[in-house]
């Protein structure tokens, strides 16, 4: 194996960091290449673990991003590793956290939503249990994109009058948010559309 970690070839020497049997000094010594969208699809012994405490402890506090990102597909993450792999700098790992474990942190939740758009996004913040309701009508009411004034319909606070606004909005998406919203039927109670 030390022979095939120096290999001229890229792949190879990517496919042996990624061995279960090395500790992080020697995974780390190793001079590899990860891209910027690879999810770590074939870090089999991790994906495998995903509910192991032992595994994903070994992956989720590597520096190796691939075993980060593999760790960060599993929805038994404890608390302290869902919060160690929040912080980890790697949108691969902030979209693994929000696709897959439900108490990832809502700051997250909005920068996948943010970065991902579309369909993904909207299944999203209508599916998963701590995707943000409040405060959404402020914040997003007037935004440029109607991905984001979708999601205003979705704050229990937004007035009749505002879903009004929005069911006419230029954006289809939107404006079929708005028309499915029970509040469109509340007009006629003074409130004005912020």
């Amino acid at each position: 194996m030390e022979r095939l970690a120096v290999d001229p070839d890229e792949a190879v020497r990517l496919a042996v960091s990624l061995r279960p049997e090395l500790d992080e000094t020697r995974r780390m010594a190793i001079d590899f290449t990860v891209g910027d969208l690879d999810r770590g699809d074939g870090v089999q012994w991790v994906r495998d673990g995903l509910a192991d405490p032992e595994v994903l402890r070994r992956a989720a506090t590597s520096a190796h991003p691939l075993l980060r990102r593999t760790a960060a597909r599993s929805p038994h993450l404890p608390p302290d590793l869902l919060h160690r792999l929040a912080r980890v700098e790697d949108p691969v790992v902030e979209n693994c956290l929000g696709i897959h474990h439900p108490d990832t942190p809502e700051e997250v939740l909005m920068r996948v939503f943010a970065r991902l758009g579309g369909t993904f996004s909207a299944w999203m913040a209508e599916t998963h249990p701590r995707f943000p309701r409040e405060g959404l009508a402020a914040r997003y009411a007037d935004h440029p994109d109607g991905n984001y004034r979708r999601l205003a319909v979705r704050d229990p606070a937004a007035t009749p009058a505002l879903i009004e606004r929005l069911s006419h909005d230029p954006a289809v998406w939107t404006r079929q948010a708005a028309a499915r919203d029970p509040r469109l039927n509340g007009l006629g109670t003074g409130d004005e559309a912020r």
